[in-house]
């Protein structure tokens, strides 16, 4: 008898190696056994077994709608087409946060709407799509279509980004090469054709290019070009972090002025990004634009899984009583009206066995947040503590927000936050001018704990890392003398990364204990209890863990440190700061007093029980 491994199996089956391994040791694979430590399964059962066993595969990173709908679990999203072409609109930009389908569903219009020498009306035949009539059936495989993606231009220099996007354009000439040979194109036409596929175009020469091959394009097959940008803002994020943003805003201008403005070889354009660009005047007097961000209800359902769409993922996969946990870390989100689940998280979920983790923080650079937590005023910082605290926070949401904005517009870091996926919207008020009032809130357990990630490893209170695994270790095991002890090491450590006291100093510190404690703490400050109002409480969550209460002094010189920390410590006593604590049956509660001069610090504690 033959038998073959578990990777082999997988493969068959188009499932992942644990769960094979799980259906090998629970006997659900008949004949398989173990080889030493591995699992091998007969070839003759495993090939009857697989007609009525096999899944089909999870797209974990397909991108590409033809492999997507032949080879694995596809969630239809081609209802899409339908509400576009009943509304026509000639430039579409749609706004989603990272790995919610972007990619996908361009890559699905491209293959509908592109004109080539196949039937490519077998993609849709069995999608929703095609149901819908004779009138949308017309459409398909009518235009010719120009593609690009500039979801990988990232670098740290101008140079090397527009060598990155002459590449990208000289590749989608090359792909319409057979437009040399055409008798309807002008020798000036061909001329410039080849020397963008030779990748000898300058910047103001390549800044024609979408424009020209649209002509080309339209002459050759004599229906308008659809003009397709996927990631259009990917290059601008790079710039704006690396410190060429305006040339490439000053490229991408020109580039897609020329592509989309009054091209009348222009059908379509369909444009994907996190960030909306009307301020950035890339699309400057433009009439025929539409932007469709995450506020607005058409679209809504089509970037990121429905609950309905969640649900049939789950059933279909043999996971359904995993629903109340898969919603916990990866719901959350709403666009418009519909909530909406993140798509890549949900189906790394299931093929890791529904082990829940983060998957998302790690598909790409959270530098954003660093951005934002660096420049932000105390008042931003504050609101970040209630957001790690589970609070809402009600603001100002400007979706037309730029880059720039971050540290001339301080207020703007909510308005970034949500476009890109770390905030959802809880309750929204629409504005006269277009903008909205909302109550935005962190949407599920997953962001949390990039929230908690990142501002450990960027905030600016200087503690080390071992410090906060260390205090996170002490909580769990309700070793109250060991947590005491980290805590004064934290305070030492913050303290001493300053040269004087300040207001970002007491807010960056905050930020520091909230994302280390705040699973198991309430945090306050400037709050009033007793007879005073205390500098820093952290309140227990259960009544296990002791409360801590923190009083902070300062003065110009280092002497006499020792007296000032005693002079807090008394503060707290005799102001009875524990009291509110102790009404909420807090008994056990370590107060600790402060005093720094410069990066001088003095700690003292004492226990009340």
């Amino acid at each position: 008898m033959e038998y073959i491994s578990v990777a082999k199996a997988a493969e068959l089956l188009g499932i992942s190696e644990r769960r094979i391994q799980q259906m090998c040791k629970k006997g659900e694979i008949p004949g398989a056994k173990k080889d030493g430590k591995r699992w091998i399964i007969p070839e003759n059962t495993m090939q009857v077994f697989s007609v009525s066993t096999a899944k089909k595969r999870l797209p974990i990173g397909i991108s590409d709608y033809r492999n997507a709908v032949t080879n694995y679990y596809y969630v239809d999203k081609t209802l899409l087409i339908r509400d576009f072409l009943d509304k026509r609109i000639q430039v579409s930009l749609f706004t989603r946060p990272r790995r919610f389908g972007k990619t996908l569903t361009m890559d699905m219009l491209r293959v509908f709407f592109e004109k080539t020498n196949e039937d490519t009306s077998v993609f849709f035949k069995d999608q929703a799509i095609w149901n819908c009539g004779r009138v949308y059936q017309k459409e398909q495989g009518k235009y010719p279509v120009i593609y690009l993606s500039f979801k990988d231009v990232k670098y740290d220099n101008w140079d090397n980004a527009f060598q990155n996007m002459t590449s990208l354009i000289s590749t989608e000439f090359d792909r319409h090469r057979y437009l040399l040979d055409s008798t309807v194109c002008s020798d000036a036409e061909k001329r410039y054709f080849q020397k963008v596929i030779d990748k000898a175009a300058d910047e103001v020469e390549l800044a024609e290019s979408l424009k020209t091959l649209s002509r080309m394009l339209t002459a050759y097959h004599g229906v308008a070009a659809i003009i397709m940008v996927d990631e259009y803002d990917t290059p601008i994020q790079e710039g704006f972090l690396a410190g060429y943003y305006d040339k490439v805003i000053g490229f991408i201008r020109n580039l897609f002025s020329g592509a989309f403005k009054d091209n009348s070889n222009l059908s379509f354009g369909f444009l994907t990004g996190i960030l909306r660009v009307a301020k950035e005047s890339i699309f400057s007097g433009m009439n025929n634009l539409k932007v469709y961000s995450i506020t607005d209800e058409l679209y809504s359902g089509y970037f990121g899984f429905t609950e309905a769409e969640v649900r049939q993922i789950l059933d279909y996969y043999g996971f359904s009583g995993k629903f109340d946990e898969l919603r916990m870390w990866y719901d959350g989100y709403r666009f418009g009206k519909t909530d909406i689940y993140n798509p890549w998280s949900v189906i790394n979920y299931i093929d890791d066995n529904c082990h829940a983790k983060a998957f998302w923080q790690s598909t790409g650079s959270n530098d954003i947040i660093g951005e934002i937590i660096s420049c932000a005023t105390p008042d931003i910082m504050e609101n970040l503590v209630k957001l790690l605290q589970g609070d809402a926070v009600t603001t100002f949401i400007d979706t037309s927000v730029i880059y720039p904005e971050i540290k001339t517009k301080p207020s703007s870091v909510y308005s970034f936050l949500l476009t890109t996926g770390y905030l959802k919207i809880s309750q929204i008020h629409p504005q006269s001018d277009g903008n909205f009032m909302c109550k935005v809130a962190i949407p599920n357990k997953e962001i949390f704990l990039v929230y908690e990630k990142e501002i450990i490893s960027r905030n600016p209170s200087g503690f080390s890392e071992s410090s906060a695994i260390g205090i996170q270790e002490a909580i769990y095991q309700k070793d109250i003398a060991k947590l005491q002890k980290l805590l004064e090491k934290f305070m030492v450590e913050s303290i001493s990364f300053f040269d004087a006291a300040n207001e970002a100093f007491y807010h960056g510190l905050m930020m520091g204990l909230c994302a280390i404690v705040n699973n198991r703490y309430y945090l306050r400050s400037n709050c009033e209890s007793g007879f005073g109002r205390l500098d820093i409480q952290l309140e227990p969550r259960t009544k296990e863990l002791p409360g801590f209460i923190f009083e902070l002094k300062t003065q110009k010189d280092d002497y006499g440190l020792d007296s000032l920390a005693e002079r807090a410590l008394r503060q707290i006593n005799e102001k009875q700061y524990e009291m509110e604590m102790k009404s909420r049956g807090i008994d056990k509660i370590v107060k600790i007093g402060v005093a720094f001069s410069g990066k001088q610090v003095v700690v003292v504690s004492e226990n009340d029980e």
